[in-house]
This record gives C-alpha cells, sequence and structure tokens, in this order.
C-alpha cells in the first residue's frame, strides 16, 4: 500500500510469468479512503481477487496431461457446427461478393476463438468462456474498439448458424454483460 496526499493507494507488482498480460509492471490505484483500516480491507480483498484471477490466468497456460483421451459427454452427443463450420457458413452466405478483407477478418476471429477455447459445437461455449476470451483479447494488447469488433464479429458468425440450422441454443457472445468489463479495465 501507498499512502500519498492524504489518500490510500494499492500498489503491487505483477507476477514476473504474466507481465505478458498486462502493459504496465505494477498496479497502482487509489482505494479512494483516508482511512487506514478501511484501505487494509480494501487492500486483502483486491489481493485474494487477484490471486484468484492470477491462477485462472496460469492454469488456461498449463498441459492438461491426457487431455487427448478426454471426451465431455456433451460434446459428444452434440449435433451442432463447430465455430469453424460456422465460420464456413457464414462465409458462403455473406461473403458473396465481399473483399478479402471480409473473409480474413472472419477467419481470424474465429481462429483467435479456437486458439484459446477449441473448435467446438458452438451451443457448447459459455458466457464463462466469452468472459475469458474477453480478457485473453485484452491480454494480448487489443483495445476495447478491436475487442468489440472481433466480438461483434464472432457474435454475427455464430447468430446466423443458429438461424441459418434452426438451432435451440444461445450464444454466448451475444451477452453484453461479457462486454460490461470492458468497461472498468
Amino acid at each position: 500500500m501507498l499512502y500519498r496526499d492524504g489518500i490510500h493507494y494499492y500498489l503491487r507488482r505483477v507476477p514476473h510469468d504474466l507481465t505478458s498480460y498486462y502493459n504496465v509492471k505494477r498496479l497502482c490505484f487509489s482505494l479512494k479512503t483516508k482511512s487506514a483500516s478501511t484501505a487494509v480491507r480494501a487492500s486483502k480483498s483486491i489481493n485474494q481477487r487477484l490471486e484468484y484471477y492470477w491462477l485462472g490466468l496460469r492454469l488456461q497456460n498449463m498441459d492438461i496431461p491426457a487431455i487427448q483421451v478426454v471426451r465431455a459427454s456433451d460434446e459428444a452427443n452434440d449435433a451442432t457446427l463447430c465455430l469453424s463450420e460456422a465460420c464456413g457458413l457464414h462465409l458462403r452466405l455473406k461473403g458473396v461478393g465481399k473483399d478479402k478483407v471480409f473473409i480474413r477478418t472472419a477467419n481470424r476471429n474465429t481462429g483467435y476463438v479456437t486458439k484459446l477455447l477449441g473448435d467446438r459445437p458452438i451451443s457448447s461455449y459459455s458466457s464463462h468462456e466469452a468472459a475469458q476470451f474477453r480478457d485473453w483479447c485484452i491480454g494480448q494488447g487489443m483495445g476495447i474498439k478491436t475487442v468489440k469488433r472481433v466480438f461483434a464479429s464472432v457474435r454475427a458468425i455464430i447468430n446466423i448458424a443458429i438461424s441459418e440450422e434452426g438451432l435451440d441454443c444461445s450464444n454466448a457472445f451475444a451477452k453484453k454483460r461479457c462486454l460490461l468489463k470492458i468497461l472498468v479495465v
């Protein structure tokens, strides 16, 4: 904790193994209090949340032993299109007469999702995973507007697959709350 001009500030270094997720080496922001006891409680709460978040980031980067033999029961019986197939459908229906930038953008944005979350049936993605994807995009150095454009592209690709195939599922990337944290970050 840092104390400056009568106000307490939270101060903490970003762990070395997680610096690629941040564009700063240390976190420093106002706790908006003059009370030492309130500042200590707030700092403990922030530390706990950061440790939990950082553990999640570390686990994402961890190799899972024998993952190739694991099959989720939902995915095994899921007849919906995979994200890459949904992208192909989107390009067949909406890409006619469009320039190569449209095609490249659709493939790149779905590639981002499959890189992080895997190429799975579109009904298997959750809003929690969409939030993880949002955090990953920000961690890659994308600006807020870029992240919103990426989400808009993925959302459109999944929406057209749902409507064209008559699927009874929701679009995890359409949830507004996935993008709400962007405004806070």
